[in-house]
């Protein structure tokens, strides 16, 4: 029996019966429990942790954060591990159209009656204590995390670093990819303050991965306060092209050629170098052969993330919903070449910055067609058409949901063009549950 075919019974394996009998019932739940949406810190999850019984886990912990590209990076390092013949756990989010595909080992999603079991096991161990969504799904991670006992266990932040509900767990090795201006209401309206949050995760006398060459001193200077040791890249290790694929130059002068990732885009090979330096931090538990890092890379997928579906009309999809994520969509766009026009559906939500996410794709995309998600924290289209207005004065459509958005550009559109739905988590996975999303005879 697999690890995750677990009995349909959603009963606690410790006593009594769980509060919900669905998955759904149990989210919706969560949602409304802590009358803040996001509270930052690690006193009550901390609390609950111990309530549970669980210590220090017994695996190592590579945790993961930064404000673009730590999704692929957790991707990459958990498929060259899975090819190295190790049994990998991973934690991130969000998700884009189950809640399960948050918890995944060796590779398979979560079931849903797991997931219930842990979800009373936590309530039961919280009494009073006013968990939010996130950190009810950390601990549940973590939970059957260190009830499944894997090799090992990567975990991305949420937000932040430093008060992150994952940062409760001392990371064996900690990464940090990129540094750009997100969340500023939480993390701070300056790089270097939003650097601090996120060095958070480092750890004394352990690697400290920096995926971003231009990153912040302050980011390195962080890790050398606490004692961690900083490995940067374009200093302790870097990455070179070549004539087919890549050159990986890891710490201590080690080389290897590589084929290039399966997930687009130039950045990736920023992203696929801290991925292999993360796991070389562990190779005297972990050692991963050449000939893993090189199946792993290929195989390493991540929805949302310039998620090309070929036909008539191409289908793109990408979660960017900051500026540098736009920046790295418009590189993506211009090496991919399509032949046609472009028409972009765009819909974000109320606390990102349009203007910062539209500017780099002006070149690129011939038409855009305005929306909004149905997530309560979107920004509505009249919002996002104001907003909008000194940069795309003439949209060629402002839709109330997206699924009319995909319609009316979709309607316009003929062989060889391409159609682009980007903007935010909710946008991408609104659109990929709508059939004529994907396929326009569906």
């Amino acid at each position: 029996m697999k690890a995750l075919d677990h009995p349909d019974s959603l009963e606690s394996g410790s006593g009594g019966a769980c509060r919900f009998e669905t998955l759904d019932a149990w989210l919706d739940w969560q949602v409304t429990l802590n009358p803040k949406r996001m509270e930052f810190g690690l006193e009550r999850v901390g609390e609950v942790w111990r309530r549970l019984g669980h210590g220090d886990p017994s695996f190592p912990v590579i945790t993961v954060g930064g404000t673009n590209g730590k999704g692929s990076c957790v991707a990459m390092i958990d498929a060259i591990a899975r090819a190295a013949g190790y049994r990998c756990a991973s934690y991130s989010s969000p998700h884009l159209l189950r809640y399960n595909e948050r918890i995944r080992i060796d590779g398979d999603p979560i079931a849903d009656a797991p997931l219930c079991e842990s979800f009373a096991r936590i309530d039961r161990a919280r009494g009073d204590v006013p968990l939010t969504y996130f950190e009810f799904g950390t601990l549940a991670a973590m939970d059957l995390f260190v009830q499944e006992k894997p090799d090992l266990a990567v975990l991305e932040v949420g937000l932040g670093g430093r008060l992150d509900a994952v940062n409760l767990f001392d990371a064996d090795v900690s990464v940090v990819t990129t540094i750009g201006r997100d969340h500023t209401v939480w993390l701070g309206e300056t790089l270097d303050e939003i650097a601090i949050e996120k060095a958070g995760i480092f750890r004394a006398g352990r690697p400290a991965v920096i995926g971003q060459r231009d990153a912040p001193e302050i980011l390195r200077e962080e890790a050398i306060r606490v004692g961690a040791l900083p490995l940067q890249l374009g200093g302790e290790f870097d990455h070179a092209s070549a004539e087919a694929g890549w050159i990986w130059q890891g710490p201590h002068g080690r080389r290897f050629a590589l084929p290039l990732p399966s997930m687009r885009g130039g950045f990736q090979l920023d992203n696929a170098s801290a991925a292999m330096v993360a796991l070389d931090g562990l190779a005297e538990r972990l050692p991963v052969p050449p000939s893993a890092m090189r199946t792993g890379l290929q195989r390493a997928r991540l929805s949302g993330r310039f998620e090309v579906y070929p036909g008539p009309v191409t289908r793109i999809f990408d979660v960017a919903h900051n500026g540098a994520a736009a920046r790295s969509l418009a590189d993506n766009l211009r090496a991919f070449k399509t032949g046609g026009r472009i028409r972009a559906v765009l819909a974000v939500l109320a606390d990102k910055d349009p203007e910062s996410i539209v500017a780099p794709l002006l070149p690129h995309v011939d038409q855009w067609y305005l929306s909004q998600s149905d997530d309560e924290r979107a920004l509505s289209v009249d919002a996002l058409a104001a907003r909008l207005s000194g940069l795309v004065p003439s949209p060629a459509g402002c839709f109330a949901r997206i699924e009319q958005a995909l319609d009316a550009a979709d309607t316009v559109s003929v062989e060889g063009d391409s159609l682009l739905v980007m903007g935010s988590f909710t946008t991408v996975g609104q659109a990929l549950r709508y059939p004529r999303g994907i396929c326009a005879d569906s």
